[in-house]
């Protein structure tokens, strides 16, 4: 599916007809982008969704250079895919189906890279349209029906973590009743939000940071579990904060910053699990270089 080598020669070879193209794109999808940032808007969950663009145009605009240099050729197969993306559109349109018309976006968007450019020059930027991903609200029916175990999942840890430290509890589902305060792990407070932007936040950490790419994978599966210990102790630190201090400083204050809480927690342990997978003995560093 790979036609021959057509240019090999230095430089981004980007004519008229790939402009009229893009332009083409943007008017076709205006009405999938334009519900897309009025979600961004409105939901809270992926207001993060308004720096992925700039960020993924960051992420080409840095390797300008490189890919001035790349020897680029047609590809069959990018075609091939720009057709099946344009087959999303059609099927997420008529069926309503925000969620496939969003993503054939994005793999439009690869796929005509490929086809114009090739791979040895769409590899050199593959994460910027991965990282679109991002941007996109999941289906709702997917949101909904990891929300509840989330809540339950953090209700529970949280219950056994404040037993351990000697805090008398009872647990009823996502409800946890202490002492003197009963604290509702509610749909708000299931973690998903601050899920959305850790893995985000996380997919782009391990791309910079890691140069072994199962490393990196690690690293980014690895924002999941984080993203739930932050939530964790979130609840944790809420439910100590009503029983030590008062209810009035847990609804208050604390619930104020709960959101900072738990991003900074996430991020203190996504830093530390980074810096141990990019740790190598001295030895093993010397013989490398």
């Amino acid at each position: 599916m790979t036609n021959p080598e057509t240019t090999a020669k230095p430089g981004i070879n980007i004519d008229i007809k790939i402009i009229f193209i893009l332009v083409l794109i943007l008017a076709v999808y205006l009405p999938v982008l334009i519900d897309l940032v009025v979600d961004w808007y409105q939901d809270d969950n992926y207001s993060h969704g308004f720096l992925i663009l700039p960020i993924a145009a960051w992420l080409i605009w840095r390797k300008r250079n490189e890919l001035a240099e790349t020897p680029t050729k047609m590809n069959n197969l990018g075609l091939l895919m720009a057709i099946g993306s344009l087959f999303l559109l059609i099927a997420g349109t008529a069926g309503a189906e925000y969620f496939t018309a969003r993503v054939s976006f994005v793999g439009l968007l690869f796929s005509l890279c490929l086809y114009f450019f090739g791979w040895q020059f769409t590899r050199k930027i593959w994460f910027a349209f991965f990282f679109m991903l991002f941007m996109i609200p999941i289906p709702y029916v997917i949101y909904y029906a990891a929300t509840f175990p989330m809540q339950l999942l953090a209700s529970k840890v949280a219950g056994v973590v404040l037993n351990a430290i000697g805090l008398p509890l009872i647990r009823q589902g996502n409800i946890l009743h202490i002492p003197n305060y009963t604290l509702e792990v509610a749909e708000a407070c299931s973690g998903i939000r601050s899920l959305f932007s850790l893995l985000a936040l996380g997919a782009l950490f391990a791309y910079f940071t890691q140069d072994n790419k199962f490393k990196a994978v690690f690293l980014f599966l690895a924002t999941v579990p984080i993203a739930i210990a932050g939530n964790v102790f979130r609840v944790t630190v809420t439910a100590l904060g009503a029983h030590t201090v008062s209810i009035k400083f847990a609804e208050g204050t604390l619930h104020e910053i709960s959101g900072l809480i738990v991003f900074v927690f996430s991020l203190i342990l996504l830093f530390a699990l980074g810096a141990i997978l990019k740790w190598e003995k001295p030895e093993f560093k010397k013989l490398r270089s």
